[in-house]
């Protein structure tokens, strides 16, 4: 059974920094890709990045040069640094295992002034 634990989220003004926490349990991290994803009101989920096992990363547009994903195998951990937010990065923000479908409870991100 896959377990999610996603952290970090919380206010921020334009233009600030958060990083998100996923801790991970039921699988070996190093053998599988994770990624996050977010949903903000009145829209359905999106795609943010992709990690694989070997470390080969991906993002949506929407984030690239902005957002960066990680993980610490050690820490069974996966993490989303998020730089230069915008308003539009408003969402509920979840990590998952792109071989499951369990999800996490997911974190809030609010960006305002």
């Amino acid at each position: 059974q896959v377990q999610l634990v996603e952290s970090g989220g919380g206010l921020v003004q334009p233009g600030g920094s958060l990083r998100l926490s996923c801790v991970v349990s039921g699988i070996r991290l190093s053998f599988t890709t994770m990624g996050w994803f977010r949903q903000a009101p009145g829209k359905q989920r999106e795609w943010v990045a992709y990690i694989t096992s070997g470390g080969t990363t991906t993002y949506a547009n929407s984030v690239k040069g902005r957002f960066s994903i990680s993980r610490d195998n050690a820490k069974n951990t996966v993490y989303l640094q998020m730089n230069s937010l915008k308003p539009e990065d408003t969402a509920v923000y979840y990590c998952k295992s792109v071989g499951a479908d369990s999800w996490g409870q997911g974190t809030q991100v609010t960006v305002s002034s």
